[in-house]
C-alpha cells in the first residue's frame, strides 16, 4: 500500500515536467515535401494556429468561470478571539435603574460553515446566454485562422516553386549558351566569322549567370519565409516536391460559381458577435430584476474562560433563508448603458453591410485576376511550343551557314522569355486560384 501511495505520489511531481518538456515543434517529415504535406505539417505547428487553439481553451475556461455562478457557493470559516476585558451591556436591576454589567466569555471560537444558491441573478444569467456564442466565436477564429495559414502556406510554397522554376531554366539557357560560344568561338579561330559573334554570346553567359546567382539567392529567401509559415526551424533543410502535370491540372477552375458571403468566415463571425452583442442588450434590458438567492448557515460557537478548556463545550446554532437584491435607483447608469450598447449593436449591422460589400469586391477582384492570368497562361503554354520550334529551326539553319549568329540570340532570347513567362503564369494563375477560393469562402482547410 505505501508503494503504490508513493508511486502516485511521484507521478504528481512528475507530471508537471513531462508538460514543460513537451516540444514546441516537431521536426518536418524526411525527404521532398508535397504541398498537402507542408500544409498538414503547418496546421499542426504555426504558432499563430497554436495560439488560436490556446485561445479557445482559455475562452472554455471563462465560460466555465461564469457557469459556475449557479452552483452552490460554500464557504468553511473559523474565528478566535481573546478578550482581554469582557464588553459592557446596560440591563435595568429590580428598581428599574440601569446597570451596566459584563457578560460573556474571555476565550470565543467559532466555526461556521455557510452556503449561498443562486436562483435568478442577470450577472451569471448573461454568462449562460454568452456561453454558446463565445464559444463559436473562437471555433470561427480559429478557422479563420487555419484559412490564413493555408492560403500564406500554398502561395508561399508557389512561389518557391516559380524560383526553383526559374533557376532550372536559366541553367538550361546557359547550357546552350556554353555550347553556343564555343561554336562561336571555333568559327571565328576558323575564320568564317569576326569575333563579335563569341563575344556576343559572351556577354548573354555572363548576364544568364548572373540571373542565375539572383535566382538562388531568392530561392532561400522565399523557402525561408515558407520555413516562417509552416513553423519550421530555421536551421531545419526543406526540399520541395511537384508534379507540373498535376499543376497543370489544378490551374482550372469553375468560375461559374456564384458568390455566397455567408460562406466566409469574417462575416459568420460578425454574425456571431451580433448574437453576443444582444446578449448585452438583454443584460441591461432586464438589469432592473431583483436578484435571489437562498443561503443558509451552521455556526458552532466554543465559549469558555480557560483557554485550555475553550473546545470542551459546543454551543451550535442555524438558519437558513432567502435574499432579494431589488436595484432602485442607480442614477440612470443602467438606461445609459444599454443606449451603449443598442448602439454597438447598430454599429455591427454597419459592419455586417460593410463586409458584404468588401467581399463581393473582393470576389470579383480574384475573379478577374484568375482570368487574366489563366489567359496567359494558355497563351504562354502555346508560345513557348513556338519558340522551341522556332530555335531548333533557327540554330540548325545557322549551323548550315543560313542565319546568322544574330538570329541565334533572338531565338534563344525569345525561348527563354517564353519558359519564364510560361512558368510564371502557371504559378500566378495557381496562387489566383487560392485567392479565388478563399473568396468564395471555399478554401479547403483539411488536408
Amino acid at each position: 500500500m505505501k508503494r503504490a501511495l508513493r508511486l502516485l505520489l511521484g507521478l504528481l511531481l512528475l507530471a508537471p515536467a513531462w508538460s514543460w518538456a513537451q516540444p514546441t515543434a516537431p521536426p518536418p517529415p524526411n525527404g521532398q515535401l508535397t504541398l498537402e504535406q507542408c500544409l498538414n505539417f503547418a496546421l499542426q505547428n504555426q504558432p499563430a494556429l497554436r495560439q488560436a487553439r490556446i485561445d479557445e481553451e482559455t475562452n472554455e475556461a471563462n465560460i466555465r468561470i461564469g457557469l459556475a455562478g449557479w452552483l452552490p457557493q460554500i464557504n468553511l470559516n473559523a474565528t478566535g478571539q481573546h478578550y482581554f476585558q469582557l464588553p459592557y451591556t446596560v440591563f435595568p436591576n429590580a428598581d428599574g435603574v440601569n446597570v451596566p454589567r459584563q457578560i460573556g466569555l474571555k476565550n470565543t471560537s467559532t466555526l461556521g460553515l455557510a452556503g449561498t444558491q443562486a436562483l435568478y441573478n442577470n450577472d451569471v444569467l448573461l454568462a449562460l446566454r454568452s456561453a454558446r456564442p463565445s464559444r463559436q466565436f473562437y471555433q470561427q477564429n480559429t478557422v479563420g485562422v487555419r484559412i490564413d495559414v493555408v492560403s500564406d502556406v500554398s502561395k508561399a510554397f508557389y512561389d518557391v516553386l516559380l524560383s526553383q522554376r526559374q533557376l532550372d531554366v536559366l541553367n538550361e539557357d546557359i547550357v546552350r549558351l556554353q555550347r553556343s560560344l564555343q561554336d562561336a568561338k571555333a568559327r571565328y579561330d576558323a575564320g568564317i566569322v569576326d569575333k563579335t559573334d563569341y563575344k556576343q554570346a559572351e556577354i548573354l553567359l555572363n548576364n544568364s549567370v548572373a540571373a542565375r546567382k539572383q535566382a538562388i539567392e531568392a530561392i532561400k529567401a522565399k523557402s525561408a519565409y515558407l520555413k516562417e509559415l509552416m513553423g519550421v526551424p530555421g536551421a531545419q533543410p526543406l526540399a520541395l516536391q511537384y508534379d507540373t502535370l498535376k499543376l497543370m491540372r489544378e490551374a482550372i477552375l469553375d468560375t461559374t460559381v456564384t458568390l455566397e458571403p455567408t460562406n466566409r468566415i469574417e462575416l459568420q463571425q460578425l454574425q456571431t458577435q451580433k448574437i453576443l452583442q444582444e446578449a448585452q442588450i438583454n443584460y441591461y434590458r432586464y438589469g432592473f430584476l431583483p436578484s435571489l438567492s437562498a443561503f443558509g448557515n451552521y455556526n458552532a460557537v466554543f465559549q469558555n474562560n480557560n483557554f485550555s478548556d475553550l473546545y470542551s463545550q459546543r454551543f451550535p446554532n442555524s438558519y437558513a433563508g432567502l435574499q432579494l437584491s431589488l436595484p432602485i435607483f442607480q442614477g440612470t447608469r443602467r438606461l445609459q448603458n444599454l443606449r451603449r450598447v443598442r448602439l454597438a449593436d447598430q454599429r455591427i449591422d454597419q459592419d455586417i453591410v460593410a463586409a458584404r460589400n468588401r467581399i463581393n469586391t473582393e470576389f470579383e477582384q480574384a475573379l478577374s485576376t484568375y482570368k487574366g492570368y489563366y489567359t496567359d497562361y494558355l497563351i504562354g503554354q502555346r508560345n513557348l511550343a513556338l519558340s522551341k520550334e522556332v530555335y531548333s529551326v533557327v540554330d540548325l539553319q545557322y549551323r548550315e551557314g543560313i542565319k546568322t549568329y544574330l538570329d541565334v540570340i533572338v531565338a534563344q532570347t525569345t525561348l527563354r522569355t517564353a519558359q519564364l513567362n510560361y512558368y510564371s503564369a502557371l504559378f500566378q494563375v495557381l496562387s489566383s486560384k487560392v485567392d479565388l477560393l478563399r473568396a468564395q469562402g471555399n478554401l479547403p482547410t483539411s488536408f
